[in-house]
């Protein structure tokens, strides 16, 4: 486990052409950061999204900031408004942002403004499929990916479906970044598994900034 090395500054591993994995980036602030997924969810609670196919996803999902990413029987879309309350989604916590900011720029993406972030939370077994973050107008933004709590696969792979996909954990404070050449690379989390961690308990969540618009 890379959680041997918890205590080391956090360093830069590069992932692809244009993406990079900035580990334990998010580590020391990820108890203001816990608190302010707290916060959001308050306001707009979690829920699991139903695809335009019918599947209910087995990842909770919320959002803040002006755009929130949703998805229906009709298909996948960003709102300035959440369906569930009607009302704006909760403003993006200035923590958020200034991380997604200093992540971004560490990997060679300056002047970075997300406008929606997509807060995730995963229960052991839940997963996210091979996709491609293809919903946004804006692809010249990278994607800057924060996790949390309990560690994941996450794999990356290449631009079409059938590409070889690499396999790298992901464990609490780690932040991936991809933009560029892989901005629309498909990518997936496999089924978490069971654990405690010490902060966030049996859970994972990941926080997913973007420039929607």
């Amino acid at each position: 486990m890379l959680d041997l090395f918890a205590e080391e500054t956090p360093w830069s591993e590069p992932l692809a052409p244009g993406a990079m994995i900035v580990r334990r980036l998010a580590r020391e602030h990820s108890t203001v950061l816990l608190a302010a997924i707290e916060q959001v969810a308050a306001v707009s609670p979690f829920r699991h999204m139903v695809t335009p196919g019918g599947y209910t996803m087995s990842v909770a999902m919320t959002n803040c900031g002006p755009l929130g990413w949703s998805t229906d029987r009709h298909g996948y879309c960003y709102a300035s408004v959440d369906p569930l309350s009607g009302r704006s989604w909760p403003a993006m916590p200035a923590c958020f942002r200034q991380l997604a900011q200093a992540a971004a720029e560490r990997a060679g993406y300056r002047g970075f403004d997300p406008d929606a972030c997509l807060i995730n939370r995963y229960q052991p077994g839940a997963k996210l499929s091979l996709h491609q973050d293809k919903d946004e107008a804006r692809l010249d933004a990278p994607i800057v990916s924060v996790s949390l709590g309990l560690p994941a696969v996450f794999q990356f792979g290449g631009l079409r479906r059938s590409d070889p996909l690499r396999r790298v954990l992901l464990e609490h404070g780690d932040v991936v970044v991809w933009g560029g050449e892989s901005r629309l690379f498909y990518h997936a989390i496999l089924p978490l598994k069971e654990g405690c961690h010490p902060q966030v308990g049996p859970w994972r969540y990941n926080l997913t900034f973007r420039r929607a618009a």
